[in-house]
């Protein structure tokens, strides 16, 4: 979700990207929902926890993989949340010698670190305690899986968006913003706030 990045060019993307930015120059694929997603979100959560112990301040399965019916890249998203995710050497370093693979880094949007996995197609965000963007991702996941309706709504725009060729995968995941924002306002005024 990509609520108050306001620049995902090229010029961006390079500036974010760790190692070689990899054009993608396709349609987006679209995987029907697959039952085995969760337990690969279980077996490789199992992983991170028992290489990070107690620096795991949070870990869910977010992302279309994580809600069932819908129809997703065959790629786990994980929200990792740690106490700072500007401390790399906190958390990168122990994954990276795991096999982890940092390849985003965003210090000007929640501090956002993307890393990804040495035996899964993964996309392990991460984030700090407190961060916003956690409590969004949380409600887009939960109020998906509630709302056939939305899960619908959603569906059909991202089948929609992926049949287009898009040059790099970030370019159709910014092209989802608009449906992902209207969602979420509707979830927001019908959820009420969690206290703290």
């Amino acid at each position: 979700m990509s609520d108050d990045r306001q620049d995902n060019s090229e010029e961006r993307l390079r500036a974010v990207t760790v190692g070689r930015l990899a054009p993608h120059d396709a349609p987006i694929v679209l995987d029907m929902y697959d039952e085995a997603w969760p337990s690969w979100f279980h077996e490789e959560s199992g992983e991170l926890r028992s290489i990070l112990g107690d620096k795991v301040v949070m870990l869910e399965h977010v992302g279309s993989t994580s809600v069932p019916g819908l129809s997703a890249k065959p790629v786990i998203d994980m929200l990792l949340v740690v106490g700072d995710s500007a401390d790399e050497q906190a958390y990168v370093a122990p994954l990276e010698a795991h096999g982890y693979v940092l390849r985003i880094r965003e210090p000007d949007w929640h501090e956002h670190r993307l890393l990804k996995g040495p035996r899964r197609n993964i996309n392990l965000h991460v984030f700090s305690r407190g961060c916003t963007e956690v409590r969004r991702m949380l409600l887009f996941r939960d109020w998906l899986r509630r709302n056939p309706d939305e899960r619908e709504r959603y569906e059909s725009a991202k089948r929609a968006l992926a049949q287009r060729h898009w040059k790099y995968v970030q370019n159709y995941a910014d092209a989802k913003s608009e449906i992902v924002e209207a969602i979420l306002a509707r979830a927001s005024a019908r959820t009420r706030p969690e206290s703290p």
